[in-house]
This record gives C-alpha cells, structure tokens and sequence, in this order.
C-alpha cells in the first residue's frame, strides 16, 4: 500500500489564528501555496485558511486603497474570524488511494495529515496532479519500449 507520508508536503508554513489575514495573502503570494494550516502551540490543527477564504473575505476598495473585509473587520482582522474551523484530516498511514477518493469525492482542494493527533504535512490536489504526470510518463515509457521489442521481431 502507498502511504499518504510517501507523497504528502511535510514542509509547511503554518499560522496562528491571531495571525491576520493580510499576513495570510503575503505569505500565500510569496511562496505560491493556496492553503495554510492554522495550529496551536503544540502544532495541533485548529483550523485551515484557503486562498478561496481570503478572496472572499477581502474587497478592493473603489478607490484603490487598501483591501478591507465587509463582515471581519478589514484586512488586519484575525484569521480565527475566516478559517474553516471543523477541518477533514487524514493520518499519515492511510493509503493514498484513500486520500485520493476523500479529496474527490468531496472536492476538496487538500487535506491536512496528521499524526498522533498533530499536523505532520497536507497533501493538495496539485500532489495528486504530480503523481498522475509521473505516472502518464511510466506509462508512456513503457509503451515506447514495447514498441520498439515489436520493431525487433
């Protein structure tokens, strides 16, 4: 079986849900990410903070100034007011394949992993998307070498 820890971001950029959420659009403007976790002291998941929240949260003003937000309180406002507070986890061990039909099936754009009740990675659609373009070129590798045994006979 393919774990979820085989192919899972381990390195991740989490935040603190007094963190704002103008921090939350920088950081996810300078490292090209679409999710944030947002997790206690002790790196338990309390929350997740998507680019779909932050957009929906924040309104360009009419006359070019700051962004503000209509019912958070502005762009400064906190991420705890915005964050999706009841999140679907999976467990580092599961099978990707299970990851794989929970994320579809629910059309979900991530989904954290944890282990023993802490965050240990998130693995995105954007993975999956990965792994379907490697294994698009196995497959096409393989089809070129068995044209060519073909050709041989």
């Amino acid at each position: 079986m393919i774990t979820v820890e085989e192919f899972m971001t381990s390195e991740l950029c989490t935040m603190s849900q007094t963190d704002s959420i103008n921090d939350a659009r920088k950081i996810m403007t300078e490292r090209h990410i679409r999710h944030i976790p947002v997790t206690d002291d002790e790196n338990r998941l309390i929350g997740l903070v998507t680019q779909r929240d932050i957009l929906a949260a924040t309104v360009p003003d009419p006359e070019g100034r700051e962004n503000k937000t209509s019912d958070t309180g502005g762009a400064n406002a906190r991420l705890s007011d915005i964050m999706i507070k009841n999140v679907s986890v999976i467990d580092k061990m599961d099978s990707l394949r299970t990851a794989a039909m929970y994320m579809h099936s629910n059309k979900y754009g991530c989904l954290p992993v944890v282990s023993d009740g802490r965050l240990a990675g998130i693995i995105t659609d954007s993975d999956f998307i990965a792994i379907a373009i490697n294994l698009i070129e196995q497959a096409d590798l393989n089809e070129e070498e068995l044209g060519s045994e073909d050709a041989m006979l």
